[in-house]
């Protein structure tokens, strides 16, 4: 694990939390992007190394609408960066975690991701990410 890199929110209404956000942080939102497969739209916010990550579902059948139903709004899950997200995969689940997805798939902000069952981290819903490459980076 190589630091914090964002954490997610679950939010009813992306416009207005992200100019909520945007007076809280005094910081401007840098990116929109919708993610398909999640079934999201989301905004993130640089604060130092980290990042905040706001979530708004697009319909009512993603893990988003699923979690505003029946928790309201708030923090969704803390994701970690890390070098080799297979290498850590293999890690979780050797040590008994139960892994959401069985190979990583592509997220938001241009990173692969795997989340970990919150039952798995005393109740945290855990995202590993690892930035993808570019062939000039």
């Amino acid at each position: 694990m190589e630091k914090i890199e964002h954490i997610g929110i679950a939010v009813r209404d992306l416009d207005a939390a992200i100019k909520n956000y945007e007076q809280i942080l005094q910081s401007p939102c840098y990116k929109t992007e919708t993610v398909e497969s999640e079934s999201v739209k989301t905004a993130f916010f640089k604060i130092g190394e980290s990042k905040i990550e706001l979530l708004q579902a697009l319909n009512n059948e993603g893990p988003i609408y699923q979690f505003i139903e029946k928790r309201g709004e708030g923090i969704h899950h803390i994701a970690y960066e890390v070098a080799d997200i297979k290498k850590e995969m293999a890690r979780f689940k050797a040590a008994g975690s139960r892994l959401l997805n069985e190979e990583p798939k592509k997220g938001a902000d241009n990173k692969l991701v795997c989340f970990i069952h919150p039952k798995d981290n005393n109740g945290v819903l855990t995202e590993l990410v690892q930035t993808i490459s570019t062939p000039n980076s």
